[in-house]
């Protein structure tokens, strides 16, 4: 029982730990992404959901499209809100345009599907693919505009 107290502390902590480096490598991914996306859909901008970059189906036997572009992993795109999550994360990418059709702007969010057992952290990235983090309180899903992820701490600060 005492061996137990000790190590199963650490294999959670060590398990968040694995969880936050998926997250914040999946969140530099998805950016990527997005500025792929961009250049290759320059009448579209920025996509507007996670799901947009990823394939229709596992395959991506339809091909690339400005709906499904193929560009991430079925199970990265599939890992939205109300998915299912990568790694203990959710994933959010959102295009939107501050003026005209085009989306020129996007933010991706990752964050815990449950807070303190699969993940501590929340990170996001902008257009400027710079991944920042931030310890979120009891929720999730704060840094869920352009400012808010403009305002937190880059990674390596």
């Amino acid at each position: 029982l005492i061996i137990a107290a000790i190590a199963i502390p650490n294999l959670l902590r060590a398990r968040i730990a694995a969880n936050e480096s998926s997250a914040a490598a999946s969140v530099r991914t998805i950016s990527t992404a997005e500025l792929t996306y961009q250049t290759s859909y320059p009448s579209v901008g920025y996509a507007a959901s996670v799901g947009a970059l990823g394939p229709a189906n596992v395959s991506c036997s339809a091909g690339p499209s400005s709906a499904n572009a193929c560009i991430i992993d079925f199970v990265l795109a599939q890992a939205a809100t109300g998915g299912t999550p990568k790694s203990g994360y959710f994933f959010d990418a959102v295009g939107s345009a501050s003026a005209g059709a085009v989306n020129d702007q996007f933010y991706v969010d990752a964050y815990a599907s449950n807070l303190n057992n699969t993940g501590v952290k929340e990170f996001c990235a902008v257009q400027d693919n710079v991944v920042r983090f931030k310890t979120p309180g009891a929720t999730g899903d704060s840094l869920n505009t352009v400012a808010l992820c403009q305002a937190a701490t880059p990674i390596g600060n």
